[in-house]
């Protein structure tokens, strides 16, 4: 027990460490009051303007992330959105709110203790209570706090999907549901949540306008104290009007099928947006006993974002072979379709300066296309900004051929390329491996790994004997390769079309073509040409040609 209970300890030591920010209690609290006061300002428009400043995933994951600072530097967590705007009307049955599991392995520990069990989809939109007196509508209360809210009476009063007059078991009742922007052939997958929640608080807001009322739906998820048998309360919801509430309400026998129609609603064409799965047991307390927060008897189990909101850690640079700086984010990990992302490609310099991102920033990143991560945008901005400086503009394609302290990166990119199948493809060795060939033998420029003899390679730290007998066998093997990929591995900046039109020639041959020569050949313009000639007659350039044609390289 004793075991089970430490390790427990250390299991939330370490996530706290993981997820809480490494700040001063001052700059934590300069850094949560700021965020608190911007949310402020956007559940202002949305509740009392009706308006949708930012998307609602970026929204609750940053009123999220808000509520991870406040936990990890001893504030008080903040609320949900709807609780912005509590209101004076009473609920007769309070609303519980919906927990929400974060695995399918939580969901099904939680099915196990319960039975009589039904899913329906997590519908996106706005919760209201809607009491009927006599089958007449008499009151709309949005959710408020749970206990009390907004009276929304009228305006629902003229929503044409919300029955006016019921009978029956619901002539006397007191209705539970979501408020949602009716939408034709909805795939949440591909269209995301498309501000739904905002459309419809602004339409609940605005006092004159009215037609847009027409594209407000009706889901109706909870009726406290009706009847206990859910197929019974099915059939009297959709008696009345209320049809959408049996056409998507189902047994959920196991968790498997709850995770596969989870998966349905979430590809397939709806009438709303969704966010995930509700399930929820059939067997309630009495609507006396409801209160937020405590609603044992239903849970939630989203969606996982297809963008994920990740902060920024560092900013980081990179000098590629041709002397290109690039830029990466270094990010708080994130889980993206179940791939461990902690880096982001911010692109060029230029490219990271309008961008305006520095540590401390929260940004969303997704997957493109073969799951590469990319930057959506950035939705948060730090208080405390300090950028680093990106290296000086002294990198370019006729730098770092020659080893030295503030070349060492282009040059390692250099040996990688050289090394890949673009260059002269050289099997079993990559940049750790010409990192390692380097720290050993300290060749000078980057092809100076041709003299490293047998022995020597065999006795580099952490090669092996059979190794570095292997890879000396390709380094010999390699002289044979054709005039044209040993061009290619010193960087010529000729295009693919240009090297392909080019065809058997010689460095003598390439050295008295003229730039027109050069602008006659397909894939070559007039800059590129004058950048090929300057780069063939270049001193760094010479200097390596004559080395190559002592080491008898074919063609020169």
């Amino acid at each position: 027990m004793w075991r089970w209970i430490s390790g427990l300890m250390l299991f939330w030591c370490g996530y706290s460490a993981a997820v809480c920010p490494v700040w001063s209690q001052a700059k934590a609290e300069k850094e949560i009051a700021t965020l608190s006061a911007q949310i402020k300002r956007w559940d202002d428009a949305y509740w009392k303007q009706g308006s949708g400043e930012v998307s609602d995933d970026v929204y609750d994951q940053l009123n999220a992330r808000l509520t991870q600072w406040q936990r990890c530097f001893g504030g008080e967590p903040s609320g949900e959105k709807q609780p912005a705007l509590i209101g004076r009307v009473k609920h007769p049955v309070a609303h519980t709110g919906v927990h929400k599991v974060a695995s399918k392995v939580e969901l099904s520990q939680w099915m196990r203790a319960r039975r009589n069990l039904w899913m329906q989809p997590k519908v996106d939109g706005v919760a209201v209570t809607l009491v009927y007196r006599d089958g007449k509508l008499a009151q709309a209360i949005s959710r408020g706090d749970g206990l009390k809210g907004e009276d929304w009476t009228a305006r629902v009063r003229l929503i044409p999907s919300v029955p006016q007059k019921v009978s029956g078991t619901l002539a006397n009742s007191v209705l539970q549901g979501e408020l949602f922007w009716l939408r034709e052939n909805h795939v949440q997958q591909q269209m995301g949540g498309m501000n739904a929640r905002a459309k419809v608080a602004g339409a609940l807001m605005r006092q004159k306008e009215s037609t847009v009322l027409s594209q407000i739906g009706i889901f109706i998820w909870a009726w406290p104290d009706g009847p206990k048998d859910m197929l019974a309360a099915l059939s009297a919801l959709s008696n009345v009007g209320f049809s959408l509430t049996a056409r998507y309400t189902f047994p959920a026998a196991s968790v498997e099928a709850v995770e596969k129609q989870r998966s349905v609603w979430q590809t397939t064409a709806l009438p709303f947006a969704t966010d995930g799965i509700v399930v929820r047991s059939g067997e309630e307390p009495e609507g006396e006993r409801w209160l937020p927060g405590e609603g044992s008897w239903v849970v939630a189990w989203k969606y996982t974002p297809v963008a994920q909101l990740a902060g920024v850690k560092d900013i980081q640079f990179a000098v590629g072979r041709t002397g290109r700086v690039s830029v990466v984010a270094v990010l708080d990990p994130v889980l993206l379709d179940d791939k461990r992302v902690q880096r982001v490609s911010l692109g060029s310099v230029g490219h990271w300066q309008q961008l305006d991102i520095a540590p401390g920033d929260q940004v969303l990143v997704s997957l493109a296309g073969q799951g590469i991560p990319r930057l959506d945008q950035v939705v948060w901005r730090g208080v405390d900004r300090q950028k680093p400086q990106p290296p000086t503009s002294q990198y370019h394609s006729l730098s770092c051929f020659y080893a030295s302290p503030e070349c060492m990166e282009q040059f390692f990119a250099r040996l990688t390329w050289i090394g890949s199948k673009q260059g002269l493809d050289i099997d079993g060795i990559g940049e750790s491996g010409w990192r390692a060939l380097w720290d050993a033998h300290h060749f000078e420029h980057i092809f100076s790994w041709l003299r490293l003899t047998q022995a020597q390679l065999q006795a580099t730290p952490g090669f092996s004997s059979t190794r570095g007998l292997a890879l000396w066998h390709q380094f010999n093997l390699v002289r044979q390769k054709p005039f044209i990929r040993w061009v290619v591995a010193m960087g010529v900046p000729l295009t693919k079309t240009t090297l392909n039109a080019v065809g058997a020639m010689s460095w003598h041959a390439m050295n008295q073509r003229s730039a027109a020569d050069w602008q006659a050949l397909p894939g070559t313009g007039k800059e590129k040409a004058r950048q090929i000639v300057n780069w063939l007659n270049s001193p760094q350039v010479d200097v390596l040609s004559k080395w190559l044609a002592e080491e008898h390289i074919n063609g020169f």
